[in-house]
């Protein structure tokens, strides 16, 4: 849709872009002729979700703000507060309040809706009521009532019956319905602020509804906040119980383990006994090395003192006191490694020296004097001798206790290797039990701290108290008035587009080409008065000029040269302006000289043939054999053949197409045709299907002539361009008005 389009059909409308915003406005106008007034109370609280100090506060480490959390908790806050339970609890206890005034108060409830509760409340129901005299008592009961499935007074206060429901007046004091839509509140930007109003016609109702609405939240809140904590406490609590239950039975095994294994500390003495074990492994290398060197050197002792080496040696006493130094070296040493420090090791070593001095006494008995093979004092190996056996001894003592404590060292790591399996599990099993008791005991602190964070800090802190109001809040009727003009535009604006879409009509060149098929070679605008200074005027001359051109080149091109030219003008409906356009054509062709011969369709019976500057007009009846006429003879109708040879161009003009039958004959001889159509015309199936037939019976291509085309939709040539215009088209349409016809086909 262009511009100029949009503007033409606002023109067509403007009635009802008129009327219409101006009757809504006036309506709105009318029923608000008397509004009532509406006062509002404001307050303003303090929640503490993002800057308060609380309990939890003290744990908490710097770090960002968690907005989210925020935003959460003023989410739950205002649907706490827009929630039904809510908005009965602030019902019941305005209703509780008013119910115990004796006479009206303007601070709390003016005189009309005191009385309108008088009235509400029957003298039974206020009996029962107030038979204990007691504000705990009447909340009990006023809650009751309005819980009961039955229908009561009170319940009827609470939730009007449908039709009864007023957003004004005292039947909405107590409307939760009413409350729950005039109750607002905001967060004030990002601030631990929340701005809440409440709306009504008595002041003292707006003031004290918002003041109970403030109470009831709080209560409210804290209380879930305080109920929300204490399932998860229970459960913690249960929790912890099983895993401090859990962890002594683990603490109990682990101690009994080391009870039964006699463990002080089972890494350490595996380290110890590793240690220790190594050290007498490498002692008794030692030892051993010793021993043989103690036997060796004995062996050579004795070969060297000959006989008597070998008779000292088989000499039982001597051997007996060996016996008894091996076992006393033995004894000896044992408990040197014990560790023991009572007088058993004194003793031991006295006996030991003794047996020594006894072994030496014995040996001298043998040798009292003399020398060895080698000339060496007998004295002297006898003494070397026998300490080397004395040596031997002793280290044989030595090796025998290395041994054992090899043995019990042995025996103690294959005890400690299996214990040390089973000390890793029961160690892992108590700290995963302490782990899991500490992280339980942690989350039931928390949860305490918690709940108790509720109880000492109250969430809601009133800063600024719900006032009372002395002025009402400003009209809405000149809002009201603007919008119910703006819904009237709408409405206008609305119907405009509908008719718009209903519209069928061709109205522009480039839709009735898409309807009917054909291009559109000529477009003549709605020319109201002529002149031309005029865009309309100026394109229907050179429109006229393009129609001669257009149907000169159709018989320069058609197959048949027979003069003269039979040109037929026709249309689907009446009234399309083919006369108009005939008439014009005619003058056109008249006043370049030629002689023009017009047929077109009686009007009335008294017309007959006549001849007028250059053009003879012939009017023709519509018989019943129409539709058979084959030639201009036919066509009028005498028995008189019509003569063609005085005239240049012949043009027939048809009924329209909707009403009369085709001469199909007649329209095969035609060289050009016209079809013309009214751009306000509507272009329909029937209009279709005759122009299909029509295009089966003619032989050429009908020029599309889009008559009476708005101003947007024609290009015409400048003021100075039809100035060159050699016929003056001021004759042309004066000829037109003197046609003994005067009216449009």
């Amino acid at each position: 849709m262009t511009f100029h389009r949009f503007i033409r059909l606002l023109k067509e409308n403007i009635l009802w872009l008129i009327l219409f915003p101006l009757v809504t406005a006036g309506t709105v106008f009318y029923f608000t002729r008397s509004p009532k007034k509406t006062y509002t109370s404001k307050t303003t609280i303090y929640t503490g979700f993002a800057s308060g100090y609380s309990i939890q506060s003290v744990n908490k480490t710097g770090g960002s703000v968690d907005f989210s959390s925020i935003v959460n908790a003023f989410d739950n806050l205002l649907t706490t507060l827009n929630s039904s339970e809510t908005t009965r609890q602030i019902a019941l206890s305005l209703l509780a309040e008013h119910l115990y005034m004796a006479k009206p108060d303007s601070l709390v409830l003016s005189q009309p809706g005191w009385t309108k509760l008088q009235e509400a409340i029957p003298a039974n129901y206020r009996t029962y009521l107030f038979a204990n005299n007691d504000s705990t008592s009447l909340n009990s009961k006023l809650d009751i009532l309005s819980r009961s499935e039955e229908s009561n007074p009170i319940k009827t206060l609470l939730y009007p019956p449908l039709g009864f429901y007023t957003e004004k007046g005292p039947d909405a004091y107590y409307s939760i319905e009413a409350i729950s839509s005039k109750l607002k509140a905001n967060r004030k930007n990002t601030s631990d602020m929340l701005e809440m109003e409440y709306e009504s016609d008595d002041r003292g109702v707006t003031q004290k509804t918002l003041g109970i609405a403030v109470q009831v939240l709080n209560k409210r809140y804290e209380m879930l906040r305080s109920d929300d904590a204490t399932p998860v406490i229970d459960y913690f609590e249960g929790k912890s119980k099983e895993a401090k239950e859990k962890l002594k039975a683990v603490e109990a095994k682990l101690r009994a383990f080391n009870i039964e294994h006699q463990v002080l500390d089972f890494g350490e003495e595996s380290k110890n006994i590793a240690l220790s074990r190594e050290g007498f492994v490498q002692e008794y290398t030692e030892e051993l090395m010793r021993n043989k060197a103690a036997k060796a050197g004995m062996e050579t002792l004795r070969k060297r003192m000959g006989q008597r080496g070998n008779l000292l040696t088989i000499n039982d006493e001597l051997i007996r006191k060996q016996t008894e130094l091996l076992f006393a070296e033995t004894e000896l040493v044992s408990a040197q490694a014990s560790g023991r420090t009572n007088d058993l090791v004194p003793e031991l070593e006295a006996k030991v020296e003794k047996i020594k001095q006894e072994m030496q006494e014995i040996s001298r008995r043998y040798y009292l004097a003399g020398d060895s093979p080698e000339s060496i004092p007998q004295d002297k190996l006898i003494g070397d001798w026998l300490a080397k056996v004395i040596d031997t001894e002793e280290s044989n003592a030595r090796l025998e206790v290395y041994k054992n404590r090899l043995q019990e060292y042995q025996k103690k790591m294959a005890e400690y290797s299996p214990l040390g399996t089973d000390l890793h599990q029961l160690q892992r099993d108590l700290e995963v039990a302490e782990k899991e008791y500490f992280a339980l005991a942690e989350s039931l602190n928390e949860a305490q701290v918690h709940r108790q964070d509720v109880m000492v800090d109250n969430m809601l802190k009133i800063m600024d108290p719900p006032n009372y109001p002395l002025i009402p809040k400003p009209g809405k009727r000149l809002f009201f008035m603007a919008l119910g003009f703006a819904v009237g535009v709408f409405i206008a604006l609305l119907i405009t587009a509908i008719r718009f879409l209903l519209d069928s009509r061709l109205e522009s060149p480039e839709n009735t080409e898409a309807k009917v098929g054909r291009p559109v070679t000529i477009i003549f605008p709605n020319v109201k008065k002529f002149s031309l200074d005029t865009k309309e005027s100026r394109a229907t001359v050179s429109m006229f000029e393009q129609l001669t051109n257009a149907i000169n080149i159709d018989i320069l091109q058609a197959p048949s040269k027979l003069p003269p030219p039979l040109i037929t003008i026709f249309s689907i409906r009446s009234k399309q302006g083919k006369t108009w356009i005939s008439h014009g054509l005619a003058r056109l062709y008249a006043e370049t000289g030629q002689e023009i011969a017009y047929f077109y369709p009686r009007n009335t019976k008294l017309e007959v043939p006549f001849e007028q500057n250059g053009v003879s007009f012939y009017p023709y009846t519509i018989r019943q054999n129409f539709m058979n006429v084959s030639d201009l003879t036919g066509l009028l109708g005498d028995n008189k053949a019509f003569a063609t040879s005085p005239y240049h161009k012949i043009i027939l003009e048809l009924p329209p197409l909707i009403s009369s039958p085709l001469p199909v004959y007649l329209l095969n001889k035609s060289l050009v045709t016209l079809f013309v159509v009214d751009a306000n015309s509507i272009w329909g199936r029937k209009e279709k299907q005759l122009m299909d037939l029509f295009n089966k019976i003619s032989t050429t291509d009908p020029i599309v002539i889009l008559n009476r085309v708005e101003k947007e939709y024609i290009d015409a040539p400048t003021p100075k361009e039809a100035e060159q215009i050699v016929i003056k088209p001021e004759l042309l349409l004066k000829h037109q008005r003197k046609l003994p016809s005067s009216s449009n086909a």
